[in-house]
């Protein structure tokens, strides 16, 4: 398990970061599944925010779970999303992804034990235009606390 002055340095830990092409077929598809209107091909399902910030961020799940010194096998759980759309993205478009831990801290909870809570920002732009944030929080269990059962 991190030190908490290990989990503390995380935070600003750059994401590498990518590009995301917004292809016209998956928004499509997203419309379709979700029952959203498919009448127009100029605006992409506002998800794509997510789904783009978290496909190009520049590691896998795994890999993001493993900078704190965790894998899937350790029951890491998906906290909280937020998306903050500044303009309509458009399929067909490719946007440039950029992404930093904003937030670490070890928490002790009576169902869970010992847990880090890690916050991180995913950015979205077009050429020099900010056009979403996408920001998220995993939770990783460290160690149950059996003082409670």
């Amino acid at each position: 398990m991190l030190s908490e002055e290990d989990l503390n340095d995380k935070v600003g830990y750059q994401l590498p970061g990518g590009e995301y092409l917004l292809e016209p077929y998956k928004n499509w598809l997203t419309n379709d599944a979700v029952g959203a209107p498919n009448e127009s091909t100029d605006l992409a399902h506002p998800m794509f925010c997510y789904y783009g910030a978290l496909a190009s961020m520049g590691l896998s799940l795994e890999e993001f779970f493993a900078v704190f010194d965790a894998s899937s096998d350790d029951g890491v759980m998906f906290g909280e999303a937020e998306i903050d759309i500044r303009r309509p993205l458009n399929p067909g478009s490719t946007y440039t992804v950029a992404g930093q831990v904003t937030g670490a801290i070890r928490k002790n909870s009576r169902k869970l034990g010992v847990f880090d809570l890690v916050d991180f920002e995913l950015v979205l732009h077009d050429g020099d235009e900010l056009v979403g944030v996408s920001r998220n929080s995993f939770i990783f269990p460290r160690e149950l606390n059996n003082d409670y059962e």
